[in-house]
C-alpha cells in the first residue's frame, strides 16, 4: 500500500475502559477510530472545567480590575484563545497521531521534538496548578468540615492521592480518560452551578477594582497593562491545549468533517466561561469581604474562597477539587507520556507515562514545600504559551499551504529509527519552520510584560502593555510565509494537488533508509 492510499476498514468495537491502551504515537488504524467530535468536546471541556481554571479566573481581580473589566478581559482571552486553538484539532484526525509528530511535516521529523518539549513544559505547569489548587481546596474544605489538620503532612497526602489517581487513569489510556471526563463535565458543572446559590447574597457586580474614577494618575496608567496581562493569563488556558488536541482527536475517523472537529475544540473552550466566571465572581467577593487573601505579595485565593463560602458549600468545593484535579491531571500527563515514548523509544507508552508522572510529582512537591513556586506558576504558564503560540501558527500556515495533505507514514520515520522520506528536509530538520518559530518565540519573550511578575528586555516599549502574543503570532505567520516563498520546499511534500500560495522546488526526496525498530 502506498502512502497516498487509504484503506477504510470497518470500525471494530471500542475496547473496554479498563483495557490498557496499546497504541503509542504510531498512526491509529481506521478500524480503531471510534471517537466522535462530542468526545473531543468532553475531554477538552472536562480538562478545563476545573478548580484550577477558577484560580486562573481570579487573576483579573488580583490584577486590580473591576468585575466588569475582569469579565471583558476574560471573554477576550477566551474567544481569542479558542479561535487560535480550534484549527489544531484537525491534525489528529488527518494523521492519526499526536500534534508533536504531525509538526514534523513543517519542522522536520527531528524538529518535531520542539513540540514534544513544549508539551512537556505545558503539562508540568498546568498539572502543577491543578494539583496545588485542588489539594489546597480539598484539605481546607476537610478542615472546615471534619477538623482535618492543615499542615505539611495532610497537604502532602492530598497531593500524593491526586498523583496516584491521575497516573492510574493515564496508564489505562484514552478510553478510561474519556470515561473520567464524561463524569467530570456533568459533575463539575453542577457543582459550579451550586455556587450561584452559595454566593448570590454576597456578589456585587459593581465591585470597582483599583482603576475607577478615583484612581490617581500612576495607578490609572497601569490599567491597560493589567487588562492585557489578565486576558493573556485567561488565553493561556485554551492555548495550552494546542500541543495535546491530537492526542485525543487521533481517535476520530479521518473522514469526519473538519468543521465539526474544530467546532468541538472551539465550543469546549467557550464553555469554560463556567469555571472562569466562578473564579471571577468569587474573587470579587473575596476582594470586598476578605481582601487580605488577595494581597499581591502573597495571594491565597483558595483560603479566601473558604473564608467567604457558606458552610454547606464546603463539601461541593471538596468534590470540585477532587474531580477537577483528576480531569486536568489526566489530560495533561496522558499526552506527554504518549509523546515521550516516541522521542525515547526504549520506553513504552506506559513506562513513559510513569516516568513523566514521577518527574511531575517531584516538581510539585519541591515547588510547593521547598521553593515556594506556587506564586510564580502563572508567569511560567504565560511564558510557555508565548513559545507555544508561534509553533501553532507555523503548523496552521503549513496546513493551509499544503492544502491539508500529509503523508502519515513519512511522519513516523524518526519514531521508527529511520532516516529519509518526504519530511527529512536537512538531516531531519526543516530550517524554514524552525527559524520562524524560534525568532517569533524569542521576540514574544522579549516583549512580555506581566505586571509585578516578569518583564522582558523590551517589555516596556509599549507603555507597559504586553504585546508579546500579537507580535509573536504575526511574525511567525509573515516570516514562515516569506521563507516558504524565498526558499521553496520540495514539491513532494505538498501532495498531488500541489502547494497553495507558495512556490515549490523540483528536488528529489531522500529515500527512507534503516530498519524499522517498531
Amino acid at each position: 500500500m502506498t502512502s497516498e492510499q487509504t484503506v477504510h476498514a470497518a470500525p471494530t468495537a471500542a475496547p473496554s475502559i479498563v483495557e490498557v491502551e496499546a497504541f503509542g504515537v504510531e498512526q491509529i488504524p481506521d478500524a480503531d477510530r471510534s471517537a466522535r467530535p462530542i468526545d473531543l468536546f468532553r475531554v477538552c471541556f472536562g480538562g478545563a472545567n476545573t478548580f484550577a481554571t477558577s484560580v486562573l479566573g481570579a487573576f483579573p481581580i488580583l490584577f486590580g480590575l473591576s468585575f466588569w473589566q475582569g469579565a471583558a478581559a476574560t471573554l477576550l482571552g477566551l474567544v481569542v484563545g479558542a479561535l487560535v486553538l480550534a484549527p489544531m484539532a484537525v491534525f489528529g484526525t488527518v494523521n492519526g497521531t499526536n500534534n508533536a509528530v504531525s509538526s514534523g511535516a513543517h519542522l522536520g521529523v527531528r524538529g518535531r521534538v520542539v513540540g514534544s518539549f513544549l508539551s512537556l513544559l505545558t503539562a508540568v505547569a498546568f498539572f502543577s496548578i491543578s494539583v496545588w489548587s485542588s489539594g489546597d481546596a480539598l484539605v481546607g474544605g476537610a478542615h472546615r468540615l471534619v477538623g482535618l489538620p492543615e499542615n505539611t503532612a495532610t497537604h502532602a497526602v492530598a497531593y500524593g492521592v491526586f498523583a496516584v489517581l491521575v497516573l492510574v487513569v493515564c496508564v489505562y489510556g484514552f478510553r478510561f480518560m474519556l470515561f473520567v471526563n464524561k463524569i467530570a463535565v456533568a459533575a463539575a458543572t453542577v457543582l459550579f452551578a451550586l455556587g450561584v446559590f452559595a454566593f448570590a447574597g454576597d456578589f456585587d457586580a459593581s465591585y470597582p477594582g483599583i482603576y475607577g474614577p478615583g484612581a490617581d494618575a500612576a495607578t490609572a496608567a497601569l490599567f491597560w497593562p493589567s487588562f492585557i496581562g489578565a486576558a493573556l493569563i485567561v488565553l493561556s488556558n485554551p492555548v495550552s491545549f494546542g500541543a495535546f488536541l491530537g492526542d485525543w482527536a487521533r481517535y476520530i475517523p479521518a473522514e469526519t468533517p473538519r468543521r465539526k472537529v474544530m467546532g468541538a475544540a472551539f465550543l469546549a473552550q467557550i464553555a469554560t466561561v463556567v469555571p472562569f466566571g466562578f473564579g471571577l465572581v468569587t474573587a470579587s467577593i473575596i476582594a470586598a469581604k476578605a481582601p487580605t487573601y488577595l494581597d499581591p505579595a502573597a495571594p491565597n485565593y483558595v483560603g479566601g474562597l473558604l473564608a467567604v463560602s457558606p458552610g454547606w458549600y464546603f463539601l461541593p468545593l471538596c468534590l470540585i477539587a477532587l474531580i477537577g484535579g483528576m480531569s486536568t491531571g489526566t489530560t495533561s500527563l496522558y499526552g506527554t507520556g504518549l509523546d515521550f515514548s516516541s522521542v525515547f523509544p526504549t520506553f513504552s507508552r506506559v513506562q513513559a507515562t510513569l516516568f513523566i508522572g514521577a518527574l511531575s510529582v517531584a516538581f510539585i512537591f519541591i515547588g510547593r514545600f521547598a521553593l515556594n513556586l506556587v506564586q510564580s506558576i502563572s508567569t511560567f504558564a504565560v511564558l510557555i504559551i508565548t513559545c507555544t503560540a508561534p509553533w501553532m501558527v507555523v503548523m496552521m500556515i503549513g496546513f493551509v499551504t499544503r492544502r491539508g495533505w500529509y503523508d502519515p507514514d513519512a511522519l513516523q520515520v524518526f519514531n521508527r529509527g529511520q532516516k529519509g522520506g518526504r519530511y527529512w528536509f536537512t538531516t531531519g530538520w526543516n530550517w524554514r519552520g524552525m527559524s520562524a518559530w524560534l525568532l517569533s518565540a524569542a521576540l514574544g519573550l522579549a516583549f512580555t510584560n506581566i505586571p509585578g511578575q516578569f518583564v522582558g528586555p523590551l517589555g516596556g516599549l509599549a507603555g507597559g502593555v504586553d504585546i508579546s502574543l500579537p507580535l509573536s503570532l504575526g511574525l511567525a505567520a509573515v516570516l514562515y510565509l516569506a521563507l516558504l516563498t524565498a526558499f521553496p520546499e520540495p514539491r513532494a511534500v505538498h501532495g498531488p494537488r500541489g502547494a497553495w500560495l507558495v512556490p515549490t522546488a523540483d528536488v528529489p526526496v531522500a529515500a527512507v533508509v534503516g530498519e524499522s525498530r517498531r
